[in-house]
C-alpha cells in the first residue's frame, strides 16, 4: 500500500517537476511552517549536516525571501532567494527561485498549494524551469533526498505542534 505521507516526485509537461506529500496536520499549520522564518529554519535544511543562519521572508506580492544554508562539515554557504508573485493565504504561493551560485541554468518558478483533506494537508510544489534539459538535469540530481529529508523534519515539527 502506498504511504500518502511519502514524497512523490514526477516530471510534468515538458519543463516541470511536481513534488507532493501529505501531512497529518491542518492546512493552517502547514502553511505557517512554510511561511514563518522561525519555523522554516527548523525544517528546510536538506540533507543532514546543514543549518540555516539566514531565513528572511517578506510574505507579500512583490516581497522577497532569502535563505542561506551553511554546511556544518566545511562552513561553506549556499544561498538562494526569490520574489513572491501570488499569495492566497493558507492555499497557494507562487514565487521565483534563483541560487546565488546557480547549479542549473536560469530561474525557476515555484507554485506551492496547500489542500485540506479532513484535517490533513496535501502540499504540492510544482517547479517550472527554463527548459526540458534543465528540468531533466534537476531530476537526475540528489535533490530528491534533500527534499525528502526536509519534509521528514517538517512532519516532525507538525507532529510536535499537533500532538498527532
Amino acid at each position: 500500500m502506498n504511504d500518502p505521507r511519502a514524497l512523490k516526485i514526477s516530471a510534468r509537461g515538458e519543463r516541470e517537476i511536481e513534488m507532493t506529500r501529505a501531512f497529518d496536520a491542518p492546512r493552517r499549520l502547514v502553511y505557517d511552517a512554510y511561511t514563518k522564518p522561525e519555523l522554516v529554519r527548523r525544517w528546510l535544511l536538506g540533507p543532514p549536516g546543514w543549518t540555516m543562519p539566514v531565513c528572511e521572508i517578506d510574505l507579500r506580492v512583490g516581497g522577497a525571501f532569502r535563505f542561506v544554508w551553511r554546511s556544518e562539515k566545511d562552513g561553506s554557504d549556499m544561498g538562494m532567494g526569490g520574489v513572491y508573485r501570488e499569495i492566497v493565504t493558507n492555499e497557494k504561493i507562487v514565487n521565483t527561485e534563483k541560487f546565488d551560485v546557480p547549479w542549473y541554468p536560469g530561474d525557476a518558478i515555484n507554485t506551492t498549494t496547500f489542500v485540506d483533506e479532513a484535517g490533513r494537508t496535501t502540499l504540492t510544489m510544482t517547479v517550472l524551469y527554463d527548459s526540458q534539459d534543465t528540468r531533466d538535469m534537476v531530476l537526475k540530481s540528489p535533490m530528491e533526498s534533500g527534499v525528502d529529508a526536509s519534509f521528514d523534519r517538517l512532519e516532525k515539527l507538525l507532529t510536535d505542534r499537533t500532538g498527532r
